[in-house]
């Protein structure tokens, strides 16, 4: 079972930029239903520029990558997205060890998720990425105890993520902006984690890349 190393984590971040490039109208249009329409141009134009940093100066280590990503949205993503994404993967390089096995998979999404509630404050239930990184981690476990590879446990983890977004849909939004919508964010996906979804799902295509 191939551990996922530096090569991976910079194509992770190179697939992310495109698909979030590419579904940034979506990412618009469930953020204009329910916030105020910015989190798919946010998205798309933070791992622009995630990478940029990378090609112009190469980290060496999975860790440098999650650094660097986390840096960078910080700095150049606006909204709630920057510094909760930011956090994320800070939180995840100061988890990650050298490669990543299985088990560490799931450790790295577990310290993102602590460092998104951290920031937010939110839990699930309340229509936020919340509702996509959880049950992402406990399917990451679940393919870890059960021996699968790195690369089966992102993809458990990034369909679990998905399924978790659309379960989004029919929950009333009690965080962030959406919340003053009131009972009127009903019925929408939540774009926040939608966005996780599609990170996630990137991770696994590059995992399934590098097997």
């Amino acid at each position: 079972m191939t551990n996922l190393d530096v090569e991976w984590a910079k194509d992770w971040m190179r697939r992310s930029s495109a698909l979030l490039t590419e579904r940034r109208m979506e990412l618009i249009d469930l953020d204009r239903a329910i916030g105020d329409g910015d989190h798919g141009e946010n998205m798309a134009r933070g791992f622009t520029f995630v990478v940029q940093r990378i090609d112009e100066n190469p980290p060496e280590d999975v860790p440098g990558v999650f650094k660097l990503v986390a840096q960078t949205l910080m700095s150049k993503v606006g909204g709630a997205a920057g510094p909760l994404y930011g956090t994320a993967f800070m939180r995840a390089a100061k988890a990650a060890e050298g490669d990543l096995d299985a088990a560490s998979v799931a450790d790295i999404c577990a310290a993102a998720l602590e460092g998104i509630v951290a920031r937010g404050k939110a839990t699930t239930g309340e229509k936020t990425m919340v509702d996509a990184w959880t049950p992402a981690i406990a399917a990451a476990r679940a393919a870890a105890e059960a021996g699968q590879s790195p690369a089966e446990a992102l993809r458990a983890a990034a369909d679990a993520a998905a399924k978790g977004a659309e379960e989004t849909i029919p929950m009333q939004a009690t965080k962030g902006r959406a919340s003053y919508l009131g009972e009127r964010s009903i019925g929408h996906q939540d774009p926040g984690a939608t966005s996780t979804s599609y990170l996630l799902g990137a991770a696994a295509d590059a995992a399934e890349a590098a097997s």
